[in-house]
This record gives C-alpha cells, sequence and structure tokens, in this order.
C-alpha cells in the first residue's frame, strides 16, 4: 500500500522528457547552391530526311509509240542520255508535207524575183529613152515605174512565205527531236513505268499517269531539317553540322547548312533547314531518315541551376530564393538541359543562392538556416 501511493521523481534537468515536451529547435537547415552563368552550348537530337538534290518525272513530250528503252531502274545516266526512243509516223507525214511546201514556196520566190528583175529592166529602159523627146510618152514610165513596185512587193511577200513555211519545218523537225527522250540531268534512274510497244503522251502529272521514268541526282543530297523556332535565332549558312543513318551504325556524317526557309511553318512551330550532303560514291540514298546532331548556342549566356531545383506545381514553376535567411519563391521558365544543369529564364541573378533542392512544402517567408554547397558543373 505504501509503495503505491509513493510519486517517482523525475531525474534533475530532464523535466521536459519526462513531461513529453519537444525540445525547442532553431530554423530549418537547407543546402544552397549559387545560380551559374555560362554560355549555352548544348547539342540536340533532331530528325532530317535526305532528298535528292535533283528529281524529275519524265514524260513523253509528243504523243507515239515506244520503240526502244535503253535504260531500267538502277541505271546511271548522264546529261543528254537517250532512255527511250519513240517512234510517231504522222510527223513523217507532217514532215515531208511541210518539205513540200517550202520548196513550193521557194519557187514561187525565184518566180517573183524574175518578173520584179524584168519589170525593173523595163522600167530603167524606157526611162534612159523618155530623156529623148517625143521618143517615149510619159505616161507609158510611170506605168512601167508602178508595175516595177508592185513586182517587187510579189517578192517581198515571197520571202516572208518561204520564212513562215521554214519556221514550220523547223517546228516540226524539233518535234521530231522529241521521239529521242533523254536525260536533263546526270544521276540514276529510280523509276521505270514503261516497255516498247507501249503508246506516250504529253502528260503534268496531274492526271495521276504515271512517268515514263523518274531520274534523281545522287552525287550530292539534301538533308531537309525541321529546326523548333526556340531554336532558330543562331542560324548561320556554311555551319557543318554531322548527323547519322540507321543503315551505318556507329558511323557519321556530315552536311553543310545551305539553305534556310526564313519562315516559320505554322502547322509545326519549326523552320526548314536544308543541308548539302556530299554523296559522291552513293552510299547514302535518298529518302533515307537521319538523326542530326544540331547545335544549340545563345548570342549571350545563360543562367543555369541545379534541375533538382526546379519545382512545379499545378499554375506554376519556380525556384526556392534564400536571401537574408528567409525563402522566396521565384517565377521562372525552363529552357535547355545541359548535364546536370537546367536553363532557367526568370527575375534571377548570377551568384543568387537558391535551395538545392526544391519543394512547395518550403514556403515563401521561413526561416531558414543556409547550407551552402558545392556548385555543379
Amino acid at each position: 500500500m505504501a509503495s503505491c501511493g509513493k510519486t517517482e521523481t523525475a531525474p534533475k534537468g530532464d523535466s521536459a522528457t519526462a513531461t513529453g515536451t519537444a525540445v525547442a529547435t532553431g530554423p530549418r537547415a537547407v543546402d544552397v547552391v549559387q545560380v551559374i552563368e555560362q554560355p549555352l552550348d548544348v547539342e540536340l537530337s533532331l530528325p532530317g530526311e535526305l532528298n535528292a538534290y535533283q528529281s524529275v518525272a519524265i514524260y513523253a513530250r509528243v504523243t507515239g509509240f515506244v520503240k526502244a528503252v535503253s535504260v531500267d531502274r538502277g541505271s546511271s545516266v548522264h546529261t543528254g542520255d537517250v532512255v527511250a526512243t519513240l517512234e510517231a509516223p504522222e510527223l513523217v507525214a507532217q514532215h515531208a508535207e511541210a518539205q513540200s511546201k517550202l520548196y513550193a514556196a521557194e519557187a514561187q520566190l525565184a518566180a517573183a524575183r524574175a518578173r520584179a528583175e524584168s519589170d525593173r529592166g523595163t522600167f530603167e529602159k524606157l526611162k534612159t529613152a523618155a530623156a529623148t523627146p517625143g521618143v517615149v510618152a510619159g505616161n507609158d514610165v510611170v506605168i512601167a515605174e508602178k508595175t516595177a513596185d508592185a513586182s517587187q512587193s510579189q517578192v517581198t511577200s515571197a520571202q516572208q512565205t518561204v520564212e513562215a513555211v521554214r519556221q514550220a519545218l523547223n517546228a516540226i523537225r524539233d518535234t521530231e527531236g522529241y521521239l529521242q527522250v533523254t536525260a536533263p540531268f546526270s544521276g540514276v534512274v529510280t523509276e521505270r513505268n514503261v516497255h516498247p510497244g507501249a503508246l506516250v503522251g504529253p502528260s503534268s502529272g496531274t492526271s495521276g499517269t504515271s512517268p515514263m521514268f523518274r531520274i534523281v541526282e545522287n552525287s550530292r543530297l539534301r538533308l531537309v531539317v525541321p529546326v523548333p523556332e526556340a531554336y532558330t535565332s543562331a542560324l548561320k549558312n556554311g555551319a557543318t553540322i554531322p548527323f547519322t543513318v540507321a543503315a551505318y551504325p556507329g558511323r557519321s556524317f556530315s552536311g553543310t547548312v545551305a539553305r534556310i526557309a526564313h519562315a516559320v511553318d505554322v502547322a509545326t512551330r519549326t523552320m526548314a533547314v536544308e543541308l548539302d550532303v556530299a554523296n559522291a560514291t552513293g552510299q547514302l540514298a535518298p529518302g533515307t531518315f537521319a538523326a542530326v546532331k544540331w547545335p544549340v548556342r545563345r548570342s549571350g549566356p545563360s543562367l543555369f541551376v541545379p534541375s533538382t531545383s526546379v519545382t512545379s506545381t499545378t499554375d506554376r514553376t519556380f525556384v526556392i530564393r534564400v536571401q537574408g535567411g528567409k525563402t522566396e519563391w521565384v517565377d521562372v521558365r525552363t529552357g535547355l538541359t545541359s548535364g546536370a544543369l537546367v536553363e532557367v529564364f526568370g527575375k534571377l541573378n548570377a551568384g543568387d543562392e537558391i535551395a538545392g533542392r526544391g519543394t512547395d512544402e518550403l514556403r515563401p517567408g521561413t526561416d531558414v538556416q543556409p547550407r551552402r554547397l558545392k556548385p555543379a558543373a
């Protein structure tokens, strides 16, 4: 009974532990790092497509039958090489008719010149005789002069007729030249859709008619890269850009920036940039997908913070700046990532101290004890 009524006394100096009250603590310790200012120099992987430097679908310029085909898919051709020969019997008849008209027109011209020379001679003789009074009537001299002038006009008309007929004959000869289908430039035949005996004719390709041939120039290629608009400010002609293709794993190729669209596609928000790629050996094929290692640089230095320092909520993205032992939320917009750092844009300055690990639990105005860490490289 005596022991049950005894009260235990806590050890001296340990009253807070015995009563369960928490020990008072100071400001929360927070690891902080400095905002770094340095030039941005990163490399993005962008998709690209290799296209032929020149590509043409060849259609017949005149209606005719295919007489012979001298190339096939994969054949190499040079400028002016005959790739197919056509035949059109109606052109032979048109040529003969035009030649006949030319002979007739030249004969008429010769006759007109003979008459003109005769009439001019008669006029000159009458004019000389009229110098002696009473020998020739004055009216006869006038009539002879008018006749000579008319004959000369007929000569001029006959000359124009001959020239018109000759031009018509030349047009037919040019049309006959279209029976020889030639390569407009050096390259490779990638498509063949005709065989001897087929009837072909002029077509622009809009009606869905397949071309006779398709020729591409593959000794050099165009690498088309859609560059996002955020990275177009530093585009310059002449820059050398590396890229890779799936057909040659582990091997790198390069192209030179040659053409910049200077306009953003509103559908994709990208700007088309063309690179010239030398392909003398023909190992790269048009239509191939390429992974382009696109360098991105800013005109001036950028601010960087560790990626762990950036915090996002439903309505904002921010970092926590520590200044005077108190926290402050600073809204930022992130850019590119460079290793462990991320580019940020906002009301920050180089050297500002921010929380190394951001969290929305660390509310603005909280008293903290900064503990400086070594900045990330």
